[in-house]
This record gives C-alpha cells, structure tokens and sequence, in this order.
C-alpha cells in the first residue's frame, strides 16, 4: 500500500513503540460524523458504476430471452394444407406441430446463467461500494434499498423470464421444467447473494471512531493485511503475522477492507500499558450492538482514580443547563 502525503496519517508501517506512546501532537475532538477517505469514496463511486453497467447488462440479456428467443418456434409435420382454426380465426398448415427449437432451449440456458453471473457479480461489487460509503441507518427507505439493492435487481432480472418460460407455449413439459428448475436455482442463488446481511452504517462508523479517540486521544489505529478488524494496539499477537502492520485513521482502516472496531480493546490496551477504562465491558457490548445494528448510547469511559484520561470530552449542554464532562483524569 502506497504512502499519503504528509497531510494525513502515515499509513507505511509505524514504529511498534508508537502505539503505546500518548498522544503527543494533541487531542483531537471526535468528528460529528464518520465520514469516507476520498479514495475511499471515489472507490466507492467507481464500483457502484461497473455494478451499475453489469446489472444493466443482466436486465438486457432477460429482455433478449423474453422478446425474441422466447419467440422462436419449429414447425414440423405440416402436409401443406391450409385450415383455418375456428377458435382463432387464423389459417394454420394441416398437420402441423409447432415446438420449441433444441438450440433455442440451450441458449436460454446459456443465457439464465450469464444473467445470474452478472447480477451477482453487480452485488458483490455493490455492496463492497457499500461498506467502503455506507448510508445512514436513520434514514430508513434509502438504508435499506441501498444495502438490498442486488437483491431487488436480481428479482428484476430473473422474475420475468420465468414467468414466460412457464406461459410458453411451445416448449414441452420437459423443456419447461429443466429451464423453470434451473431459472428458479439460480435467482434464489442471486437474491441471497444480492443481501447485505449486515450491512455497515454512518452510525456504527461513527461509535468505532467515536470510541477510538476516547481511548487513545486520536483517531489512530493499527491493522494488517487479512482479518475484518482493526485494532488499537499494535503489539497484540492478531495482527503478528509477518505482514506489514499499517498505522491510519478509522477511516483509512475502512479503506482497506476493515469492517469494525476490535472488541478486544480492553486486553489490547493492557498489552500496549495504556488506560483501561473501567466500564470497558459495558462499552464493548454497546459497540456489539451498533455494530449488529441495534440503537443503543454509547457509554463514555469511565476512569479509575489517579488514572490520567488520554481526552476529556465534554456532554453537549443540555437546555438550561451547563456542559458536564463527561470523564475525568
């Protein structure tokens, strides 16, 4: 991974000592709200429309099958004579019998797999895009199809195609249960795949970052290649693997590929010889349950006596009232 410029976190490997220092080039006050690395966000951008182009794609290929392969026919058997059919009014050829052509059957085939495979490859991507710029949980509508947006676009692709399959009435039983069976497999396959099921959030975000500048003082963690965690001791053995150990803000540990705030923080700090707070546990189950979703306060930390806290946050005043801190050293 390339280094930034000066004007933000080093993101090479830091000294290993760095981590168990205190914050020396002063603390900074938690942000309103967690918010994207711009490359991050570009990312972010780029992905959403390569997913965008391949649903299209899948949405184009169901149309293809519906308007001209669904259409095609054989006629075999005809002796040349024309009737006319009282029921429809139409001539037909005496004789004749009307199937669904062989290679038109194993193109459909061809093609319910073509569209399964860009329909999935459009969520993957999208929901990468997702926790990379994720929406706000409090806004409900656009949290939610923006999270289950490659499920919805799977429906869209395959429902339709297999309605006409099934209302075809060239093909035979046989044709129609393989390619019904087969249409089913694969937009059951596409919608689990298109679900987030547990989808990231301004929000949750926000309580990590929120938690790590209580912690330390700074928004600075450490993480490595491999895992979904980032960490805020670089000591500890998760991140001893061999691989470079990387020192960013929240939001670069978000930019490469990390889902959450370790809820180890409590041992991780002991390992480095920072402060514990003392309700490290009631903290860690706050952070389980907005990282699983749930609205919940995150509690302040509360340190012991004659422990130095790393940042003194003051509560926002309240009407009537004067700012409390909320900790203090």
């Amino acid at each position: 991974m390339s280094e930034n410029s000066s004007k933000k976190p080093a993101r090479k490997a830091a000294p290993r000592a760095a981590a168990a220092a205190p914050a020396a080039a002063g603390p900074a006050d938690p942000p309103a709200n967690w918010v994207p690395t711009p490359e991050a966000k570009a990312t972010a951008t780029r992905l959403r429309w390569i997913a965008a182009a391949l649903w299209v794609l899948a949405i184009a290929a169901e149309a293809v099958g519906i308007f001209w392969l669904l259409r095609q026919r054989q006629v075999t058997g005809a002796d040349g004579t024309l009737v006319r059919n009282p029921d429809t009014g139409l001539l037909e050829q005496q004789g004749a019998t009307v199937t669904f052509p062989q290679w038109a059957f194993i193109t459909l085939i061809v093609l319910l797999v073509v569209i399964a495979a860009l329909s999935i490859t459009g969520s993957v991507l999208w929901k990468k895009a997702n926790h990379l710029d994720p929406a706000r949980r409090s806004d409900t509508v656009r949290f939610f199809v923006q999270n289950q947006l490659g499920a919805i676009i799977a429906i869209v692709a395959f429902l339709p195609l297999i309605i006409m399959v099934f209302l075809n009435k060239n093909m035979d039983k046989g044709q129609k249960t393989v390619a019904g069976i087969v249409g089913i497999a694969l937009a059951a396959l596409a919608v689990v795949l298109g679900i987030d099921f547990k989808p990231a959030s301004v929000e949750q975000y926000t309580a990590d970052q929120s938690t790590v500048i209580q912690l330390l003082g700074k928004d600075q963690v450490t993480w490595v290649a491999g895992g979904a965690v980032y960490h805020v001791c670089d000591k500890v053995s998760d991140i001893q693997t061999g691989s470079e150990i990387q020192t960013g803000t929240t939001a670069q540990a978000i930019e490469a590929g990390k889902q959450r705030l370790t809820l180890k923080f409590a041992s991780e700090l002991e390992k480095c010889g920072l402060p514990v707070p003392e309700n490290a546990t009631a903290i860690a189950d706050a952070l389980r349950q907005i990282q699983g979703g749930q609205t919940v306060s995150l509690p302040a930390p509360v340190w012991g006596a004659g422990v130095e806290a790393p940042l003194t946050i003051p509560d926002a005043a309240s009407t009537g009232s004067e700012p409390a801190p909320t900790s203090t050293p």
